[in-house]
């Protein structure tokens, strides 16, 4: 695999997150209940499901990511390879090369009336947390800090390639909720 600049890769991540983040403040944020549990017209989930179903993946890894990066030392290392697994993950997820769809795993399956209010606030706060820990990798060894796989937990990623998983399955299902506006003629 070949190894990039750790800091031009966190950048970039960083520059999605925030992307996220403004589009859940201003296209879902302050809407109502009934608008953001509506289901798609295509069958698909709502809003509120496509956003549950981000926040619960972030529930699981965004404290292992926390407390991995917290522990690590400090380390000059520029340079970050991604494992073939993690590319595989990732490169599978990312709306742009995996255009196969995906069920949801046992866990991770949102049910059809959420609070809506409160799935996007956590949404947000998720992503914030998100930016944080991206920045505090900056510093960190992203090739030696590894979080065990939510679905099969004896799979360790290394937290580069935890990252970019992430961030590529939270664009795929911000799409997904996007494509709910399009009815309404918003986005």
């Amino acid at each position: 695999m070949e190894t990039i600049n750790k800091k031009e890769l966190l950048e970039r991540l960083d520059d999605v997150v925030e992307q996220h983040i403004a589009d859940a403040v201003a296209l879902f944020q302050n809407r109502d209940n009934e608008f953001l549990n509506k289901p798609s017209a295509t069958g698909g989930w709502s809003i509120a499901q496509c956003l549950d179903h981000l926040n619960s993946y972030g529930h699981y890894y965004l404290p292992r990511m926390r407390d991995k990066l917290r522990v690590a030392p400090p380390t000059n290392a520029e340079g970050f390879t991604s494992t073939w697994l993690g590319a595989y993950f990732i490169k599978m997820m990312d709306p742009e090369t995996g255009k196969r769809k995906y069920k949801a795993f046992k866990g991770h399956i949102p049910t059809s009336q959420l609070d809506s209010a409160k799935v996007v606030s956590e949404f947000i706060r998720q992503q914030e947390e998100l930016l944080h820990l991206l920045r505090d990798g900056v510093d960190k060894d992203l090739d030696t800090i590894r979080i065990p796989v939510s679905i099969l937990p004896l799979i360790r990623m290394k937290i580069g390639d935890v990252f970019q998983f992430i961030i590529a399955h939270n664009e795929r299902h911000m799409q997904q909720a996007k494509r709910n506006l399009v009815p309404e003629g918003i986005y």
